[in-house]
């Protein structure tokens, strides 16, 4: 007979805990002070994001006993952000909005991840980048409290590239991005090596093992510019098609946030997700249903807005010193 578990115990201390609560009031408090309307969405819905880099969790409900199987529940699946909901909110004449909840995705687990996190993603509408970012150091500044860097900065996709690895990822060649790699000890070998990895690829992995990890090294480091290719639900920009409206933050080498120029084109948005589904089907990745709902919402008129994710876990680690997601988590998923 085995002794009792031990890991039934919670992974934060109570004193975590109780800081952790007083962090997520003054949120609020930094909402509410703006007068942005809190909602709150379904963490269970019918279509989860294509990104080829973010892999849902689906769930069953349990269908009626003796149920015949063809009248077995659909498949769902839980929220990896709000942001589909959030947005048909927007079409619908809410406003700004912002939410605090949980999101997951599978597979992610590490010192900085956890598949089941929560997200602070608001909206406003008719709001520059420019003027989000401000928002988002203010928050940000907030939470951190004397953790806080004493500066921030802004640098483009393109000059962090520059400035860290002496590449331009906006022209080099993909071998050039391969040969960038190597340190990793990944490269492309044979002729046949850009059918293993594409160049967005090769950028992604570059900017999350070499170039992210030394931004934002006493100062909050605003990376903006990003390539049209890793739009996603942001925006090109007008002045160059080359790159999206699209930022994210980085504080001590750690990722705290992704924000767009809201793309509000149904059509565009439409031709993105049958795009990462082929994609998917390339790689023998599972092709995921489009969310019609938003692409619907879309169509009647989403209005020109800004919206941003912020990692609430990862800024309390920050604010709290903590070296492990699980201990600013009342319960990591292995504890759950």
């Amino acid at each position: 007979m085995t002794g009792p578990r031990e890991d039934w115990r919670p992974s934060a201390s109570r004193e975590r805990l109780v800081q952790r609560a007083a962090l997520l009031q003054r949120a609020r408090e930094f909402f509410a002070a703006r007068s942005i309307l809190e909602v709150d969405t379904p963490l269970v819905v019918n279509a989860p994001v294509s990104d080829l880099h973010i892999h849902s969790a689906s769930v069953q409900f349990a269908g009626e006993p003796g149920a015949a199987a063809a009248t077995a529940p659909p498949r769902l699946f839980l929220h990896t952000s709000p942001e589909y909901a959030m947005k048909r909110l927007l079409a619908a004449g809410s406003g700004d909005i912002y939410q605090i909840c949980h999101v997951v995705r599978a597979f992610e687990c590490g010192r900085l991840h956890n598949p089941e996190f929560t997200l602070i993603e608001w909206y406003r509408v008719g709001a520059s980048l420019g003027q989000l970012m401000d928002e988002v150091a203010a928050l940000v500044r907030t939470l951190l409290g004397a953790a806080a860097p004493p500066a921030s900065e802004r640098v483009s996709y393109r000059e962090a590239f520059l400035r860290e690895l002496q590449l331009d990822p906006l022209a080099a060649s993909d071998g050039a991005l391969a040969a960038a790699a190597q340190p990793l000890g990944l490269r492309a070998t044979g002729a046949g090596a850009a059918d293993v990895m594409t160049r967005d690829e090769w950028l992604e992995l570059l900017m999350g093992a070499i170039v992210g990890p030394r931004l934002g090294r006493g100062t909050l480091t605003f990376v903006h510019g990003y390539p049209a290719t890793q739009a996603a639900l942001a925006r090109l920009d007008p002045a160059d098609p080359r790159v999206a409206q699209r930022f994210e933050l980085y504080c001590a080498g750690v990722e705290l946030a992704n924000g767009f120029h809201e793309l509000a084109a149904a059509a565009e948005q439409r031709a993105r997700f049958e795009h990462d589904n082929a994609r998917r089907r390339q790689l023998g990745l599972p092709v995921l249903p489009l969310d019609e709902r938003l692409l619907a919402a879309l169509a009647a008129g989403l209005p020109d807005c800004t919206g941003v994710a912020l990692g609430f876990d990862r800024v309390a680690m920050l604010a709290l010193g903590a070296a492990h997601i699980e201990e600013v988590l009342p319960f990591s998923t292995a504890r759950a």
